[in-house]
């Protein structure tokens, strides 16, 4: 692999262009309708991602060397957690309107920090402590609203349950990527994209005896779109952070929340409540103040290591 210059504004650009293709996969899946069962849906964001991401590797010639892998088992726990958080995630998405589902999938972030802190043993302090409460208010008030309509039944509950799925895959990816912190210390990033791949297609397959349905072409096709979309996303996304730092990209994953507003409204007809508002500002400020923390440690850290190193 040749070094890459890096390039900030480029990496700002494919963060973005990932984005608004994570977007159009959800979109496609919503299109498709609300009762096709996750695993199936599963299944075509899985396996029909695999063509972008295997194309990709062959034209930077690094197919062959993607399928060696040092940790079968490591992946296949990634796998396992990814595919489950995948399922409750899609099963959200089909049931809450776009902007609450984007919005709600925001706890990601803050169930990462808890989990590092407690699985890695990585070093929180009160700051970003406080972040994760706020922004867990922030989802509260998302999500409350539809959990207490519970007892009105029909497609309220149904609601009530796509949050809770959503809230369920967001700690499950907590999962995943204390996971895939562990791989990336052995293992190639493509080769833990491309696992992932193969295994949540795999297992995904597993769930057809419990009823997948037969699908009309129109149906069909939003689902293989939802798959080409993810794979493309998933380069974009790698390739981003190639060019810029981690800190400098990351909160352009807000822009999501824009975009899917946008798209809820002109092709869904969502009109958001002002309590989706409230708590998707809430949500995303807990998270750009994270951000925000991580690179001003880093700065600090770097700075200390200057301090430390011997002159010659």
């Amino acid at each position: 692999m040749h070094s890459v210059l890096r390039n900030p504004m480029r990496g700002i650009a494919l963060k973005v262009s990932s984005v608004v293709v994570f977007l159009a996969m959800q979109t496609f899946i919503k299109l498709a309708g609300s009762d096709i069962p996750p695993g199936q849906v599963t299944f075509c964001r899985s396996f029909f991602a695999l063509f972008p991401i295997m194309a990709y590797l062959a034209y930077n010639r690094q197919l062959r060397a993607a399928f060696y892998t040092a940790n079968p088992i490591g992946h296949l726990k990634r796998g396992t957690i990814g595919i489950l958080s995948m399922a409750f995630g899609f099963y959200g998405l089909l049931h809450l309107p776009l902007p609450e589902a984007i919005a709600l999938g925001y706890a990601l972030p803050l169930v990462a920090v808890i989990f590092a802190a407690v699985f890695l043993g990585e070093t929180v302090r009160i700051y970003r402590w406080s972040a994760v409460l706020v922004g867990i208010v922030g989802v509260a008030i998302v999500s409350w609203p539809k959990l207490t309509l519970f007892r009105d039944g029909g497609m309220e509950a149904e609601q009530a349950v796509g949050a809770l799925c959503v809230l369920l895959s967001a700690v499950l990816g907590g999962v995943a990527m204390i996971q895939v912190r562990r791989l990336v210390e052995e293992e190639k990033t493509a080769t833990i994209v491309l696992y992932f791949s193969i295994t949540a297609s795999v297992f995904s397959l597993a769930s057809l005896p419990f009823g997948w349905l037969i699908l009309a072409w129109p149906t069909a096709l939003y689902l293989i779109a939802a798959g080409f979309c993810g794979g493309v996303a998933q380069i974009l996304l790698t390739e981003s952070y190639r060019h810029a730092d981690v800190s400098t990209i990351a909160p352009f994953e807000y822009t999501s929340i824009l975009l899917g507003g946008i798209v809820a409204y002109f092709v869904f007809g969502d009109v958001p409540s002002v309590t989706m508002l409230i708590g998707t500002v809430i949500v995303v400020a807990a998270g750009i103040f994270i951000i925000y923390r991580e690179h001003r440690l880093g700065i600090e850290q770097r700075e200390a290591r200057k301090a430390t190193t011997p002159q010659a």
